[in-house]
């Protein structure tokens, strides 16, 4: 099988690559990124020892295909993923590569007759009928009340019959446009195609930063004793998500390249789920209990824009339909973090610190 995985230098892309090239090394992997975001580099080298080829290209540009060929699968993992591109920015590139960008790989697909893997966001769901949810204030975190007067909320999380109508950011429209596009070369080109809603995703590789890998930013400012903040609600620390370690993510993704029927046509949430979540506050605990260090943490009352009170994944349907469900706990994915970050400390240091 030739895979191609777009975004392939990213956190996601990365470890996608390596993960599959170690348990099928008969594939051919590709892994396809414009090396923008910092420290994408550095996978270079591992790309290199574990016969994994790399094409230094940007999905805008349909050219940048070219010498990739014929393909079996494409694994689009090329998102800009923060919450505030386009909101503290001119918002044509998060338009461009995030929905432009997808469509070019689409195209590519059914080009060359592969399928698609479309690693999506929980980004989707409209933001007031998140925020706007019954809540209940705990000592460490905010939670979902079990009674709701919105239909896709519980106690469990947020399903995939949330309405969708409403703002979302510009992050999750493109996204959920590219959903939406996808539905439509499914019904009307035969195309193959998995979409998944992914919350947030964490692990050993992560470039953390405050709006995209804040899990890796907690653990590093705990390992190196830098300052943190807890912005907005109050500055209480008590905003809650839940997380995927990224090898939860890659079992669901192999099932999907090598299983493409039970997926195709269909839109599942997959998360942590309520099990494997923490707030600020509790992921504290967690980053000093591992790291012995205590660091002074901040606080901003202002709330950012688009930020979330709380975000959990109701993963009930795909546990239901696929029987796929996390294996990881918070303090596995905290854990293997530390480890990372401790063994490629001298690597890391410059990006990380």
């Amino acid at each position: 099988m030739k895979i191609l995985v777009s975004g392939g230098a990213g956190f996601v892309g990365s470890s996608l690559c390596l993960n599959l090239k170690k348990k099928y090394p008969h594939y051919t992997i590709i892994a396809f990124d414009n090396l923008k975001r910092r420290g994408a580099e550095l996978n270079l080298n591992d790309f290199k020892e574990h016969d994994i080829s790399f094409v230094h290209g940007d999905i805008r540009n349909n050219e940048d295909f070219n010498e990739i060929g014929d393909i079996d699968v494409l694994v689009e993992a090329s998102a800009e993923p923060s919450v505030m591109a386009g909101l503290n920015s001119n918002p044509y590139y998060v338009i461009n590569n995030n929905l432009i960008g997808s469509v070019n790989c689409f195209n590519f697909c059914l080009k060359h007759n592969a399928k698609i893997i479309f690693l999506s966001t929980s980004r989707v769901y409209p933001i007031d009928k998140i925020e706007n949810a019954e809540f209940v204030e705990e000592p460490t975190r905010f939670s979902f009340s079990d009674k709701q007067h919105e239909a896709g909320i519980s106690s469990k999380g947020i399903s995939e019959t949330l309405n969708l109508f409403g703002p979302r950011s510009f992050y999750g429209t493109t996204k959920l446009s590219s959903e939406l596009l996808i539905q439509e070369y499914i019904e009307f080109y035969g195309l193959k195609a998995a979409i998944t809603r992914f919350g947030v995703i964490a692990g050993p590789r992560q470039m953390g930063k405050t709006d995209q890998g804040v899990v890796t930013l907690w653990m590093a400012k705990h390992y190196w004793k830098q300052p943190l903040k807890y912005i907005g609600y109050g500055g209480l620390g008590k905003q809650v998500r839940d997380m995927l370690h990224i090898d939860d993510l890659i079992d669901l993704v192999d099932m999907q390249i090598h299983e493409i029927e039970k997926f195709n046509g269909k839109i599942f949430n997959a998360g942590g789920g309520l099990e494997v979540s923490a707030s600020l506050l509790e992921m504290t605990k967690i980053c000093e209990e591992i790291t012995g260090n205590t660091i002074p943490i901040g606080r901003v009352e202002e709330t950012r824009p688009a930020d979330l009170r709380a975000y959990i994944t109701d993963n009930s349907k795909i546990i239901k339909e696929i029987g796929w469900k996390p294996k990881h706990s918070v303090e596995n994915i905290f854990g293997d973090i530390f480890t990372w970050i401790n063994e490629n400390e001298k690597q890391l240091e410059s990006i990380l610190k």
